[in-house]
């Protein structure tokens, strides 16, 4: 089924508050600290929203069909462009797919010539990103968590 990217408000917050607030979440997401309800999603998708017109570029929600199965997309972090996923849990499977199609995306725009991937510590399969020319940089901390830093030309 098609796979396809629209904008986080336009689609049920219900769905978003649903996935947000799923505990499995949490294992990999270190900044998810808080529990989410409908107040919560409001921020979070006007914040994404404000990414859109700063930067002309954010995180996009995620369709497979008509139904939502995460977020996710380019976020301008400083000078660089941050590639960040986050499915919901049924659908993690889908993960290397949307990243193909979004790196398909930063290839053909000329705003991101290189893409940075910031990686919880307890991802451990890093395979994807090697086949995808990324390079790991370093670790770094980010609003008190820290990550495995990866960078992949886009040019």
């Amino acid at each position: 089924m098609k796979l396809t990217f629209a904008r986080l408000s336009e689609v049920d917050p219900e769905g978003i508050l649903s996935h947000m607030s799923d505990p499995r979440l949490a294992e990999h997401l270190p900044l998810l600290s808080s529990t989410w309800d409908k107040a919560a999603v409001n921020r979070f998708v006007q914040v994404k929203e404000e990414c859109w017109a700063r930067d002309g570029l954010g995180h996009w929600a995620i369709l497979q069909g008509d139904t939502y199965v995460g977020w996710g997309g380019f976020q301008k972090e400083g000078n660089e462009w941050d590639y960040g996923l986050v499915l919901r849990p049924e659908y993690f499977g889908l993960g290397a797919r949307i990243t193909r199609q979004a790196i398909t995306f930063a290839i053909a725009d000329p705003r991101i010539p290189f893409v940075t991937f910031l990686l919880p510590l307890s991802r451990r399969h890093l395979g994807a990103l090697a086949r995808l020319g990324a390079h790991y940089v370093g670790e770094i901390e980010y609003e008190g968590a820290k990550f495995r830093k990866y960078r992949m030309n886009t040019g």
